[in-house]
């Protein structure tokens, strides 16, 4: 079996999981958020969030950027040089930024406490 070809579809499998995930978060913060006073709801909420960042989100990350460097290990390190690749990097970090933005939004959340509104959590879900 090809070692990279092995490597680039756990890389995709782990990046797909990991996507998913930053697109469904913000949806749950929207619910959420509008969520009042149904206190049973905010806890179901606050569960599900916590299992979606932590049991999927975070493993599927350390997994994508894992396979993905051992991707570019072996397709040699010199191709940083390449424009594509810095760019994909560039927007890798991006996502990894983003995806601790999350992580603040749910510590914010857990503490009853949101400083987002419900259409901002709308806006970076869209976006």
């Amino acid at each position: 079996m090809n070692y990279y070809l092995l490597l680039k579809s756990l890389h995709l499998i782990s990046v797909i999981a990991w996507m998913a995930g930053l697109l469904y978060l913000p949806r749950l913060f929207v619910y959420h958020a509008e969520t009042s006073k149904n206190e049973e709801k905010k806890e179901t909420f606050k569960l599900m969030e916590k299992r979606l960042f932590f049991y999927i989100m975070c493993p599927a990350m350390i997994l994508s950027w894992l396979f993905g460097s051992l991707l570019i290990g072996s397709i040699g390190f010199e191709s940083f040089e390449l424009l594509w690749l810095q760019l994909k990097l560039g927007m890798v970090l991006l996502l990894t930024f983003y995806h601790f933005f999350l992580h603040y939004c749910l510590n914010s959340f857990k503490e009853n406490y949101s400083k987002y509104s419900p259409k901002f959590y709308r806006i970076i879900n869209e976006v």
